[in-house]
């Protein structure tokens, strides 16, 4: 698998005087069903999370207050994402190795996966996983 399927996405967003509003339909704005939601908050400056890849997961990363970086690798180039609006999200494609970095303070990572926590498709092992490309 490549990361030439990851995608920065708009969500819609609706203007009104008293703030605006965005949502995410599964199967929409999202290209699968939604089985498990997960945020990532109060990351002590300097440290990074993910820094693994899925067999089978996809998923669908939004900044909803903050700013961070998702560096994607697929074993044979990396590409760097900024994430730093509530209405744009990352789509990451299984088979991805995936880390996320430079979070800004205070900020909120959103997740939606396509797949129930499975310890068994994470792969944590870097060398592994570029011997090995999904």
């Amino acid at each position: 698998m490549t990361f030439n399927e990851a995608e920065i996405i708009q969500l819609p967003k609706n203007f009104d005087r008293r703030g605006n509003l965005s949502v995410i339909e599964q199967n929409n704005h999202i290209p699968f069903k939604i089985e498990r939601t997960y945020w990532i908050y109060d990351v002590p400056g300097g440290e990074v999370r993910g820094g693994h890849a899925y067999r089978n997961n996809q998923e669908f990363i939004v900044a909803l207050s903050g700013s961070f970086e998702v560096l994607m690798d697929d074993g044979k180039s990396k590409k760097l994402f900024s994430l730093n609006r509530s209405y744009y999200g990352l789509y990451v494609p299984k088979g991805v190795w995936r880390q996320m970095q430079n979070f800004s303070t205070n900020s909120v990572a959103l997740v939606l996966a396509s797949t129930k926590f499975d310890l068994s498709d994470y792969i944590y092992d870097y060398k592994s996983f570029k011997e090995n490309p999904q």
